[in-house]
Order: structure tokens, then C-alpha cells, then sequence
């Protein structure tokens, strides 16, 4: 494996930023040439295509389902008047389970499939300290964050592109917006979606320090994923829903509103944040201490 040559290359360039930036991109490649990797993205990609067909054939049967609400589905009845809602309902129905469970294996698998292989400590051999390996391995599933959610609205694009109309955009408020500015919020979409992915990747970081066993922190973190989710739909537990992961995750719809209704938005893009900061803290000072032994 590439990750043989680890104690030689790495050495010899020092601790300083050049050192980051090798190892960042070696970790991104590696990462993406997994075979793991690449059929996480394909599945995703895969979503939008089966939607799209599905309410392409459920066009031609009979008249649709009338629209209704705002939020996550129901983005589906516009699907056929405006191929560009294909996004929004692809990235609606990915968010809850499809995302985020990629994202838990790579994470999950960010430390512990290292010490697992054996070649941990081979990285640790370079003089650049844990704290910095960590940091690397934290930005490459952030970046698999972003590129998985671009896959999913990509994807979606070109479907919907494909298969419906596309041209100016009716929100949800029923104003209407140019297919530039409807455009535009889309990929904005997409950012908050993936920026809504942080706080799950920081918690895979984390249950990726407590083993040495890839499998075991990837099925853990995904375990947590769903106990989560469910904790999220008990109405009993009305007081500490708002502060799980997940309370928020469609608030991204608010931004087919117009005027935006910014205030889930901010509460979500908060609480991601303060769970990257408590899980990231947490990854840290665990990865920091660890002996490191295989």
C-alpha cells in the first residue's frame, strides 16, 4: 500500500504547512480510491436518478399529487413543473440517513482503520505532532462532506435537466425567482447541507480515536446516527430535541422562501458548530494521550 512509504517521504519535509498540505491531499486520494468510498458516492448519485424516474413514470400514469407545505417532500409535487426541485428533494431525502451514514464511515474509519492497518504510527513518525494528523484527518471527511452533497445535487441537476423543464423558480412562498437566482440558491442549499454534516463528522472522529477497529467505530457512529434520529421524532422529549444533530437538518428548505427565513438556518449552522467544537475537543485530547501501539 501507499501507506508504506509513510515513514520516508513525510520526514523529510518537515512540520510546516508544505508537510499539511502532503498530507491532506495524500489523505483526500487515498480516501477517494477506496472502493468503500466510491460506492457510498455512487449510491448517493444513484438517489436522485430513482426519484427523478419514479415521479417521471408517476407523471405519464396520472396528474400528481397536489403540493403542500414547505419542507423536505414536498418539494416532489414542483418536481414536474421545474426539473430544478429534483435538487431540493434529492438532497431532502438523502439528509436524514444517506448523507450522514457516509459520512459516519469515513469518519468512523478516519483513525481507527489506520491503527487497525498498522500504519498509525507509521504517519506519526513525521514530525508534524497529533494534533496536526488529527486536524488533516478532520478536513478530509469535511471535504468528503462537500463533495458527497455535490454529488447528490450534481446528479439531481442533470436528472431533473433531463427529464423536466427547467426555467424561473416558484418558491414556496409563491413569488417567483429567475432560474440564475434559483440556481444560486441551490448551491447555496448544498453548502448549508454539507455544513450541516459537521457536527456527525466530528462524532465519528471522536468514536474513531476510542478503537483500533475500523468496522467498530463505523457501525458505532452509525448506530448513534439512527438512536439519534429516533430520539428526534419522540414528541416526550420535546426539551432536548432542539439540541440534537439532526432537529434542524431541513431548515435548508426556508431557503426556497422569499424573503429567507433565517432563523433555523442560523440555529442549525449553531448547533453544528457547537458539536464539532465539544466532539472535536473530545477527539483531541483523547487522540493526544492514546498509546499508540500498533
Amino acid at each position: 500500500m501507499s501507506r508504506a512509504e509513510a515513514p520516508g517521504a513525510p520526514a523529510r519535509r518537515g512540520p510546516g504547512p508544505l508537510w499539511s498540505v502532503g498530507l491532506l491531499r495524500s489523505e483526500l486520494v487515498t480516501t477517494l480510491r477506496r472502493w468503500r468510498t466510491l460506492a457510498l458516492l455512487a449510491v448517493l448519485a444513484a438517489v436522485p436518478v430513482l426519484v427523478g424516474i419514479a415521479v417521471r413514470i408517476e407523471t405519464r400514469g396520472g396528474p400528481g399529487a397536489d403540493g403542500g407545505g414547505g419542507e423536505g417532500p414536498a418539494f416532489m409535487a414542483q418536481i414536474t413543473n421545474n426539473g430544478l426541485f429534483l435538487v431540493f428533494t434529492a438532497l431532502a431525502a438523502t439528509l436524514p440517513f444517506f448523507l450522514p451514514m457516509a459520512v459516519g464511515v469515513v469518519a468512523g474509519d478516519s483513525i481507527a482503520g489506520e491503527a487497525g492497518a498498522g500504519t498509525l504510527r507509521y504517519l506519526l513518525v513525521a514530525p508534524a505532532g497529533r494534533t496536526r494528523l488529527l486536524l488533516v484527518k478532520y478536513a478530509t471527511v469535511l471535504a468528503f462532506c462537500l463533495l458527497a452533497t455535490l454529488v447528490v445535487a450534481v446528479s439531481a441537476l442533470a436528472v431533473g435537466a433531463l427529464l423536466f423543464p427547467l426555467g424561473d423558480l416558484t418558491t414556496i412562498s409563491g413569488t417567483s425567482i429567475t432560474f440564475a437566482e434559483g440556481l444560486g440558491r441551490a448551491l447555496l442549499i448544498a453548502l448549508v447541507v454539507a455544513a450541516s454534516l459537521v457536527g456527525v463528522a466530528a462524532l465519528g472522529l471522536f468514536v474513531s480515536t476510542l478503537t483500533n477497529s475500523g468496522i467498530a467505530a463505523m457501525a458505532t457512529t452509525v448506530g448513534l446516527l439512527i438512536t439519534v434520529q429516533i430520539l428526534d421524532q419522540i414528541p416526550q422529549l420535546h426539551a432536548v430535541r432542539p439540541y440534537l444533530f439532526p432537529h434542524y437538518w431541513l431548515s435548508f428548505a426556508d431557503l426556497v422562501r422569499d424573503p429567507v427565513y433565517w432563523d433555523d438556518l442560523v440555529r442549525n449552522l449553531g448547533l453544528q458548530a457547537l458539536y464539532a467544537a465539544v466532539f472535536g475537543s473530545a477527539a483531541w485530547a483523547r487522540f493526544t494521550t492514546k498509546d499508540i501501539s500498533v
